[in-house]
């Protein structure tokens, strides 16, 4: 089987490099051309562990290639990974133009049978409006299978996630479709959950948001210990050590960001209400997690009464460590809410810092871009952590102490322990924790 991965995004290339990897002939196209011009000499416009070294070498081999010619992709492959955005619109739906656009391409290019599969996280019956579009538009008699292959990947960790993934749910609704995907993932056979396509597609957005969940819960048991003597960590602790809850997922902080759970949350709100279901229990979800800037930015004013021309060190831009995707990250709505206060920034962050720039460029005074953490902290009224990457994790702080105007931390990640960095003499505000 040859497999053309449409779409080389986030999704779309650890898709095509992990399937290659596995040892398919693998084509991946898309309509920007800059993408497959360096991704065809081997170069990640991502930042994603491990991704570049695995294209280089699967380039090397000879079994991956990329192109712009989508309907050469189409005709000369015998499954299509579909891996097109679907961006959210502004009542929570996902704008669906890319796969049907796609789709619509597939049919008019229809030269034997095809197996398309849904890769890209689609609203629940996506696959009965893919196969309308191929009627309506396909060339001749060919024939064709719809097919649901849900993504699970997480940046930071990708890479292990696709070549060693805790399960793999595939939709289907033919025995020739089963088959061939059963061919594509035969190394992990013991990890396939086969499912009809309305269930494969619904389970991305439930794990999402059920996951979303864990972590505003959490973040409202936080608030609850800011009042009271308990303490967070030991409460998300003892929670965990029952098997039916598990620890993962309740760690007190910012919230969650990035281009999945916000969206996936909204996108099934929105799926829900159309259904006619109730869906306030994930509206309230997605409220608790949008209040928690709010929470931060009281914190940093309690610390510091006015914010006006204090210089603030804000480190950590990225939604979350080992990425540097800034979608839906808590930093931007901290950024533009400390410039309402008129508050001059040092921005710093391992990897986000030029992804942020194109949101608030240089140049402006109250803003600095920093080359270091320690930078950042230069003449600082206070620290606020924003995003828990190691490198900050493992500051000196002694030094960082020597370096800032006011040895006040603002720990939006619960990043250190409070007994000691009080002893080195800081003022430390953390969360759901005294």
């Amino acid at each position: 089987m040859k497999i053309g991965v449409i779409g080389t995004g986030y999704v779309g290339l650890v898709t095509a490099v992990g399937l290659a990897d596995m040892g398919h002939n693998v084509t991946g196209t898309d309509k920007v051309t800059e993408k497959i011009e360096k991704a065809s000499r081997g170069i990640v416009p991502i930042y994603e562990p491990g991704l570049g070294d695995l294209l280089r070498k699967n380039l090397k081999k000879g079994n991956l290639c990329f192109n712009s010619d989508l309907e050469e992709t189409i005709r000369s492959s015998d499954v299509l990974f579909v891996c097109v955005n679907t961006p959210q619109r502004k009542d929570g739906s996902a704008d669906m133009t890319f796969v049907e656009g796609v789709s619509r391409c597939i049919a008019e290019n229809l030269n034997g049978y095809k197996l398309i599969v849904e890769k890209s996280t689609v609203p629940v019956r996506t696959s009965s409006w893919i196969k309308r579009t191929m009627t309506l538009y396909k060339a001749g008699e060919c024939s064709f299978d719809v097919a649901s292959n849900p993504e699970f990947l997480r940046e930071g960790s990708a890479v292990s996630d696709f070549l060693d993934p805790d399960r793999i749910i595939i939709g289907v609704e033919s025995d020739k479709a089963r088959d061939m995907l059963l061919k594509i993932y035969e190394k992990y056979k013991d990890k396939i959950y086969i499912t009809n396509i309305d269930t494969a597609e619904l389970i991305k957005h439930a794990s999402n948001s059920f996951l979303a969940m864990k972590i505003s819960y959490i973040n409202l048991i936080s608030d609850l210990c800011e009042k009271t003597d308990a303490d967070v960590e030991f409460v998300a602790k003892g929670m965990g050590l029952d098997s039916r809850i598990g620890k993962q997922f309740l760690q007190a902080g910012l919230g969650y960001g990035g281009s999945c759970f916000p969206k996936d949350v909204r996108a099934l709100v929105k799926m829900g209400e159309d259904l006619g279901i109730d869906m306030k229990l994930l509206k309230e979800v997605d409220r608790i997690n949008m209040a928690r800037t709010d929470m931060f930015i009281k914190k940093v004013k309690n610390a510091l009464w006015i914010l006006k021309n204090k210089k603030l060190a804000v480190l950590g831009l990225a939604f979350k460590p080992r990425t540097d995707d800034i979608r839906n990250a808590p930093s931007i709505h901290i950024i533009e809410r400390l410039l309402e206060e008129e508050a001059r920034l040092s921005l710093y962050d391992p990897e986000a810092v030029k992804n942020i720039k194109a949101l608030f460029p240089e140049g402006r005074p109250e803003i600095l871009y920093a080359a270091s953490a320690y930078q950042a902290l230069e003449g600082a009224n206070a620290a606020l952590f924003v995003t828990e990457w190691e490198e900050l994790k493992n500051l000196d702080l002694k030094k960082a102490k020597k370096l800032m105007e006011n040895p006040i931390i603002i720990d939006g990640r619960n990043i250190f322990k409070p007994g000691d960095v009080r002893k080195l003499g800081f003022e430390y505000y953390s969360i759901g924790r005294k």
